[in-house]
């Protein structure tokens, strides 16, 4: 009898020390980083032939990334930049309209501004906006995590890979 009472109390209790355990362990991020499809504002594939019918040079427009995020497609005459960036303020995370007369990023949040590459060139956001590479898989634009050295500040990427 004592034998059942032990069992049936401390199932629970290891259940729930468990989790409690498990609530310190850190998360990590899966995969090995590999191409995830940029998805339009409703999550369909977008394609780089429809992306260049539909864009004029120098032209940005956000396209859900890397884990879902906002990211800015940059258009060039035929095709798109080899990179995309992150439209989330280094500050306290708004989400950064493209100002076509200033030709900058503009956080309407704090002034933060960063230039036509993503970075930074007046605060209060202390840097730059994280990059990813652009690809085509299938035909399909698509992006990868940018583990490289950042090419506008010559720094080691701050945003986790």
């Amino acid at each position: 009898m004592n034998f059942v009472l032990v069992t049936t109390a401390a199932i629970p209790v290891l259940v729930a020390l468990g989790c409690y355990l498990w609530y310190f362990v850190p998360p990590v991020s899966g995969g090995g980083g590999g191409a995830q499809i940029a998805g339009d504002q409703d999550g369909n594939p977008i394609t780089l032939e429809s992306w260049v019918k539909g864009h004029k040079p120098n032209d940005r427009e956000l396209v859900q990334g890397l884990k879902g995020e906002p990211y800015y497609l940059i258009s060039t005459e035929d095709n798109i930049k080899d990179f995309a960036l992150l439209s989330v303020c280094t500050h306290l995370g708004c989400v950064v309209p493209w100002n076509k007369a200033a030709n900058k990023f503009c956080c309407p949040c704090h002034g933060s501004q960063y230039d036509e590459n993503g970075k930074v060139v007046r605060g209060p956001a202390p840097l730059s906006l994280a990059l990813a590479h652009t690809t085509t898989v299938d035909g399909k634009l698509a992006l990868t995590p940018w583990p490289e050295q950042d090419f506008r500040t010559d720094t080691p990427p701050w945003w986790k890979v």
